[in-house]
């Protein structure tokens, strides 16, 4: 007998055999998942060797700016792990984003009145 097309193939018995494996190059999608992260990663340790001032003014937004951009390269790399099941990878993500978060926060919160005030961390711009 004939299947119509795009139904799945029925074995001896009516259940479904089990579907192929997809033909692809795991190698590619293990060397895009390690890219993402090593970029991210190398973003996320760099900014703490930020070479600019950040207290108040355009060095504050650059530095936030950074930071953003530690969290977007984290969950960049966390969805493209996620989508190739890559645990170890997915979890070092996460962190990246939290770090970024984290970084965030130090600098936000005590301006918005939220943490404790820091004199050092007070003004969002430069007298």
């Amino acid at each position: 007998a004939r299947l119509p097309s795009g139904s799945p193939p029925v074995a001896r018995g009516g259940e479904a055999s089990p579907a192929a494996p997809a033909t692809g190059s795991t190698a590619t999608t293990t060397l895009g998942v390690l890219a993402r992260l090593v970029l991210a990663t190398a973003l996320g340790v760099g900014v703490l060797f930020w070479p600019y001032a950040s207290r108040c003014g355009p060095g504050l937004a650059g530095y936030l700016a950074a930071v953003g951009a530690v969290a977007v390269g984290g969950a960049w790399s966390a969805v493209w792990s996620w989508r190739h099941r890559a645990a170890k990878a997915h979890l070092l993500s996460l962190l990246l984003v939290l770090w970024g978060l984290s970084l965030a926060a130090i600098e936000v919160l005590p301006r918005v009145g939220y943490a404790k005030a820091d004199p050092t961390r007070s003004v969002w711009i430069c007298q």
